[in-house]
């Protein structure tokens, strides 16, 4: 009888989703707590750190600053630095936003990614595990350190940090109450945030109590958060870029629908974007056991047809090649999928999901292939 009351006791996860049609929501499911403390119930419209769907936000807004001709997708970004970056093991090939966006610049995650207030990116970018040393530009390699270099290079190029030009790039235009780390958030957004818990029940991020955090990123190392001492492009990981964005996933349904057609931006960006820049073909990069078959400019492809052994990236199961991009970080798995077809699309997360979940039948987990299925499901 013990183990059937301990179940019972357990809070239901907090899951919530959106299916959309263009710029229309036609279903909505949310279900469990978003505040176990409080016993506040999830909605669709409740904040929720979305972890690395945030890199398809960050691929919208360089493409907005290209298109205004601030960026070039494939010129040496050390010139928008204004220091110089070089893999040391190929000296002679300049890295491009096209690399870094495709996760094909050679850059990897050894070295850490998150960037403290009075951290630096040149320091960072100096350690060895920064780099592959044995694959040069173009061998793809999943690497979270991509995003902060991003974020440094749109700072350069722009005079304006990070967090901001997501409010003016993204955020504002496309009237979402969205924001990284709840820097540029409304005052009250964090009454409606929704805290991730690990598969345990443990707190692993957001218990906000209802206020936004006292700092904004990882503090200096004397503790301090004057965000005076930022220094753009060098400080552009500590509103984690790579991860940070919190964001309803109402509001990711307003990102499905800038990437499904033209209007937020132009019709030869998002074909720039939509179109893969890597391809796996056996050899030429690191699948993560069949997660990434095709990547484009912050865009993941599920489905994408790739016929090689090893790859099983399709979670929905209906043969159908979708774009947008997945999430996973303290126990929330998410994803924000469009079919290019029909310009429909799912926004959804779950949470509580233990680091060792079952996958199901693809390289994703079975709580992920099911709450897709359950959006798409829904009326």
């Amino acid at each position: 009888m013990l183990p059937f009351l301990l179940a019972a006791a357990t809070p239901l996860p907090a899951s919530a989703g959106v299916r959309f049609e263009r710029d229309r929501i036609v279903a909505r499911l949310a279900e469990g707590e978003a505040d176990r403390a409080t016993h506040r119930p999830v909605t669709v419209d409740d904040p929720v750190r979305v972890a690395s769907i945030s890199k398809l936000a960050v691929a919208l807004a360089v493409m907005r600053l290209v298109e205004r001709g601030k960026l070039d997708l494939d010129l040496d970004v050390s010139t928008y630095l204004g220091w110089t970056l070089r893999n040391p093991a190929f000296p002679e090939v300049p890295v491009t936003l096209r690399r870094l966006l495709s996760h094909t610049s050679g850059v990897r995650d050894a070295a850490g990614y998150g960037i403290a207030l009075d951290g630096d990116l040149t320091v960072r970018m100096a350690e060895p595990g920064a780099w592959d040393a044995a694959h040069g530009a173009g061998y793809f390699a999943y690497a979270n350190l991509n995003y902060p270099l991003i974020a440094a290079v749109m700072e350069g190029a722009t005079g304006t940090r990070f967090d901001r030009i997501m409010a003016e790039q993204v955020f504002a235009p496309l009237k979402i109450a969205g924001c990284f780390n709840w820097s540029t958030c409304a005052p009250d957004a964090a009454r409606h945030a929704v805290v991730l818990y690990r598969a345990w029940g443990e707190v692993a991020y957001d218990d906000l109590h209802g206020r936004p955090p006292a700092c904004p990123g990882t503090p200096a190392q004397d503790g301090g958060c004057d965000l005076a001492r930022y220094r753009l492009s060098h400080s552009s990981g500590f509103f984690s870029p790579q991860g940070g964005m919190r964001i309803a996933p109402t509001g990711l349904a307003r990102i499905g629908a800038a990437l499904a057609r033209p209007g937020y931006l132009s019709r030869a960006s998002l074909a720039a974007m939509t179109r893969p820049q890597w391809r796996y073909d056996g050899h030429n990069g690191d699948i993560g056991g069949g997660f990434y078959c095709a990547f484009g400019l912050g865009v993941m492809f599920i489905g994408s047809g790739t016929p090689q052994p090893g790859c099983h990236d399709d979670p929905i199961g209906d043969g159908k090649t979708r774009i947008g991009h997945a999430g996973e970080a303290y126990g929330l798995r998410s994803g924000l999928w469009v079919d290019p077809a029909t310009d429909k699309g799912v926004a959804f997360y779950t949470t509580a999901v233990a680091d060792d979940a079952p996958v199901g039948r693809s390289a994703y987990t079975a709580r992920e292939e099911a709450m897709a299925k359950r959006v798409l499901a829904a009326r």
